[in-house]
C-alpha cells in the first residue's frame, strides 16, 4: 500500500469514527466568501481540519476551516466550510487530498463554489456562472506522479469536467426561481496575485470567461474518482476594466457576500434534486 493510500486510510477511518459511521452521499466545497451556507445545514457533526489526521488548514480569509456532516432537503451533506490552495505553499496533491477523502467516505457527487474574476464583457459584478468547463493548463496537475489505481485511471478522460445532468438541473431551477445563471469556461490560475492587465486579456483570448484560483485540480481528482462535479462562480470583479479600478480580497468578499442568497438557492435546490 503506498504512502498516500495509508494516509487516506487513516483520514477516513478518523472521520468515520467521529462521524459514527455516518455517510453522505454530497460533497461540498465552499469557496472565498460563501462559507454562509452552512447556516442552512442541519450539522449533526463538526470537525476543525487542524484535528484531523494529515489534513491541510485553511490559511485564507473567508475560510472557516471546519469539515461539516449535516443534512440539507432531506439529503446528507459533507461540507467543507474552507478550501485550500496551491498558493498557499501546499502541492497540488495537499489541496485534493479531501476530495479523495470524500470519495472514500462515500461521496458520489461533488458541488464546487468559487469568487472568481471574469474577463467577459456581458458579465457584471454579483452574476452567477455555471462552470460547464475549465482550462487548467496553468496549475499542476494533481494527478502527476505515481497513480493510485484504488482511487482512479492513469489516464482519466476530461471531455465532460463538469457533469451535464446537473448542469440541466441548475439551469431549470434558476428559471423557476426567476434567477438569471450565466454560463462559461473557468481559467484556473495558481495566485495569489490577482493578474495583470495582459494576463486577463491573454484568458480571453483562449476562450476563459471567468479566472480563479481553486476549482480546477479538486474537479481533476473528482473525475479521477469517478465522482460527478457540479461547479459554480460568483464573479465578484471584472478583470478588464478602467485604468483607475484596483481589485482586493475585501472587495471580493464583499461581493460574494451580496450574491450569496441565490448561490445558497443555487444549490439547496439542486441537492434536493440530486
Amino acid at each position: 500500500m503506498s504512502d498516500l493510500m495509508k494516509k487516506l486510510n487513516e483520514t477516513v477511518s478518523f472521520i468515520k469514527k467521529e462521524f459514527n459511521g455516518e455517510e453522505a452521499g454530497i460533497g461540498i466545497i465552499l469557496g472565498s466568501g460563501l462559507g454562509n451556507f452552512i447556516q442552512e445545514v442541519t450539522i449533526e457533526k463538526e470537525i476543525s481540519y487542524a484535528n484531523i489526521p494529515h489534513f491541510p488548514v485553511s490559511t485564507v480569509k473567508g475560510h472557516s476551516g471546519k469539515l461539516v456532516l449535516g443534512t440539507i432537503n432531506g439529503k446528507k451533506i459533507l461540507a467543507m466550510s474552507g478550501r485550500f490552495h496551491f498558493y498557499e505553499g501546499y502541492t497540488a496533491q495537499q489541496v485534493v487530498y479531501p476530495v479523495r477523502v470524500m470519495k472514500l467516505l462515500g461521496v458520489h457527487t461533488v458541488m464546487l463554489s468559487n469568487a472568481a474574476g471574469s474577463v467577459n464583457a456581458n458579465h457584471k459584478v454579483g452574476d452567477m456562472m455555471i462552470i460547464n468547463d475549465h482550462i487548467s493548463f496553468f496549475t499542476p496537475n494533481p494527478l502527476v506522479g505515481k497513480n493510485e489505481e484504488e482511487l482512479g485511471p492513469r489516464f482519466p478522460d476530461m471531455s465532460e469536467p463538469y457533469s451535464k445532468e446537473l448542469i440541466t438541473k441548475a439551469i431549470a431551477i434558476a428559471q423557476r426561481e426567476n434567477i438569471e445563471l450565466k454560463q462559461g469556461v473557468y481559467v484556473g490560475v495558481t495566485g495569489p496575485t490577482f493578474e495583470t492587465r495582459a494576463e486577463y486579456q491573454l484568458i480571453k483570448s483562449i476562450g476563459g470567461d471567468v479566472v480563479g484560483m481553486s476549482t480546477v485540480q479538486e474537479s481533476i481528482v473528482a473525475v479521477h474518482c469517478g465522482m460527478k462535479v457540479f461547479a459554480m462562480s460568483i464573479v465578484t470583479d471584472l478583470g478588464i476594466r478602467d485604468e483607475e479600478n484596483t481589485i482586493t480580497h475585501e472587495e471580493v468578499l464583499q461581493a460574494a457576500k451580496e450574491a450569496e442568497p441565490k448561490f445558497t438557492l443555487i444549490f439547496k435546490e439542486l441537492i434536493r434534486e440530486i
